[in-house]
């Protein structure tokens, strides 16, 4: 895809990816926003068009779209031998990390916080995203017909419209655009996009503990969960704490705060869980079972990435989707702008890291140290 296939391609892959998974804080938006940095601005590996076409890209399939993105980047700049490497070094830090916190949890009985400093860290997050989201956006949104698309799919999005319902409608912008008229069907198709309630239903007796079964609930959440991490929250919920009782709702909001408050994928997530109901064995096997699905749809999808791009039909319907996709990234910074944002002086470190960042390209890592650094000393 790139003119950056080199012999030293595959080391430059594994480590960038295991320093971003040791340090990118944020969830999803923000993972995105720092490799968007890396590739794009600090080693030019790629164009924010071929970046926004691997975005687009992992929206259509399921599972944890920062891995996904990340396993894509290391298949474009090393072939198979970099998909392994970028997703490996990306996931195995956070996973590291999650797994000795579960063992303080499990001998402690008590959650490891990081109040303070992700007092400082949020803000800088949000600033990071928002940069990457105005560069991405001059690149997504060139057309109006996108430019309203992106409007009207943001608003469904707050609203609580399905993400993936969303990005069908992109694609059927993108399709309708390639046609006379084309624009008008998706502004009448896209309004009508509603959210489902959640039916609720009677919790289950408690089973004995599978490690078994519980791999095969993590395959199947990777294989078929699409969104953020809060519809991560009601999979597991649906499994682990109704359906087989192996865990009660604190141990699961605990298991997802150490997800938030630790770097890499909040999908590691599972390691906690699995540790919980199965120790070391079942925290590999957690972690095996809910990102495997995601190198095997990235396997499959990613080389059929630029014939899409070169193909006239092809291409709207990818440009539709990457402006839904940028419009789901905006509605997410704006989430969690509400709850990093909380006083003048998360404001003013949020303010501050943007100044940062629209006069050079720093790396965001030290971004987040100085945040941190900062709210360790504002919160005292």
């Amino acid at each position: 895809m790139t003119a950056a296939h080199r012999p030293a391609a595959l080391r430059d892959v594994a480590l960038l990816f295991l320093r971003l998974g040791a340090t990118a804080f944020g969830g999803p938006a923000a993972h995105i926003a720092m490799m968007r940095e890396e590739v794009v601005r600090r080693r030019r590996w790629m164009t924010d068009q071929q970046f926004l076409d691997l975005l687009g890209a992992t929206n259509l399939i399921p599972g944890p779209n920062s891995t996904e993105m990340a396993i894509h980047l290391g298949y474009a700049q090393a072939g198979r031998a970099g998909l392994l490497a970028a997703g490996a070094g990306f996931i195995v830090p956070a996973t590291a990390i999650v797994l000795a916190l579960a063992w303080v949890y499990a001998r402690y009985g008590a959650t490891p916080t990081a109040a303070h400093l992700l007092y400082g860290v949020q803000p800088v997050i949000i600033a990071v995203v928002l940069q990457a989201l105005l560069a991405l956006g001059r690149q997504a949104l060139q057309a109006p017909r996108l430019q309203v698309a992106a409007g009207i799919a943001l608003g469904l999005y707050l609203a609580g419209v399905d993400e993936l319902l969303l990005l069908g409608a992109g694609a059927l912008l993108g399709a309708a655009a390639r046609r006379p008229r084309g624009k008008s069907s998706f502004l009448v198709a896209a309004p009508a996009l509603g959210a489902a309630a959640a039916a609720a239903s009677a919790a289950a007796p408690t089973t004995p503990v599978s490690l078994a079964a519980m791999f095969a609930v993590f395959v199947k959440i990777g294989a078929v969960l699409y969104g953020s991490g809060y519809v991560l929250l009601a999979f597991l919920r649906s499994d682990f704490v109704v359906r087989l009782g192996w865990l009660t709702e604190r141990q699961l909001l605990e298991a997802i705060a150490v997800g938030q408050v630790t770097p890499g994928p909040l999908f590691t997530t599972a390691t906690f869980i699995g540790y919980l109901l199965g120790g070391i064995p079942g925290a590999l096997l957690a972690t095996l079972g809910i990102f495997l699905p995601a190198f095997v749809f990235v396997a499959i999808s990613h080389p059929f990435i630029p014939r899409l791009r070169r193909s006239p039909g092809a291409a709207a319907v990818l440009d539709g989707v990457n402006a839904v996709s940028w419009a789901l990234m905006a509605g997410v910074t704006l989430q969690l702008g509400r709850s990093a944002i909380v006083d003048g002086w998360t404001a003013a470190i949020a303010a501050a890291a943007g100044a940062i960042l629209w006069r050079r390209p720093v790396n965001s890592a030290w971004l987040v140290a100085a945040g941190a650094a900062l709210g360790l000393l504002l919160r005292r």
